[in-house]
């Protein structure tokens, strides 16, 4: 999603007024983000968004505060990661890919894989994600297979996924299949695809 067609799918939050006001104050005055960013939840409702699927509105007011400001956007990303509720947690993670950092919010999603909560795990694995060392990314991709996230938010992942990917999922297979338990069906399919991708043997 661009910041364009998330204020788009915005359209009907309960309070346009607030979200212009505060999008246009963070401009010029960037603190006032930490007290905006808590109170969109309140202020634009949590509800789904029909032209934004997969995102609420509070997802969205968030995001687009954080890309409305002028400037410092890792350190503030930081600061609100680090003082927020899980849900401006996840706000954070998913305004990563849209802002001017680089590499700087790589930090903040090795501390999202590395939680139990599963809405910050799929957040990390979004577009940002490219950022993330191989071996790191490899890691989070067990982490959705062991916790129970669809692998279908985890982006770019078939490009990614190499034979190092394969025979970790490969022995993951195996060690629950001697259990009598199986992978998820999602994971099933990865590793099919994978296997059939591999050089045969002559």
């Amino acid at each position: 999603m661009t910041p364009d067609s998330l204020r788009a799918a915005l359209g009907g939050v309960p309070d346009p007024d607030w979200l212009d006001t505060a999008l246009r104050r963070v401009t010029t005055e960037p603190t006032a983000i930490t007290r905006l960013f808590p109170a969109a939840g309140r202020r634009c409702g949590r509800a789904a968004l029909p032209d934004a699927p997969g995102w609420t509105a509070d997802d969205a007011a968030r995001v687009l505060l954080l890309v409305s400001l002028p400037g410092e956007h890792a350190a503030y990303a930081e600061r609100l990661y680090q003082h927020g509720d899980a849900a401006e947690r996840r706000a954070v993670l998913r305004a990563l890919p849209l802002l001017p950092i680089g590499a700087d919010g790589v930090p903040l999603l090795h501390d999202a894989i590395r939680t139990n909560d599963t809405r910050l795990v799929a957040a990390a694995l979004g577009p940002y994600a490219q950022h993330l060392d191989q071996a790191a990314w490899r890691q989070a991709v067990l982490k959705c297979v062991f916790s129970g996230v669809p692998l279908a938010t985890v982006a770019d992942l078939d490009t990614r996924a190499d034979s190092e990917l394969t025979a970790m999922l490969a022995a993951l297979a195996a060690e629950r299949h001697a259990a009598g338990r199986e992978l998820p069906a999602d994971a099933t399919d990865l590793l099919d695809r994978l296997t059939a991708a591999l050089p045969r043997e002559a």
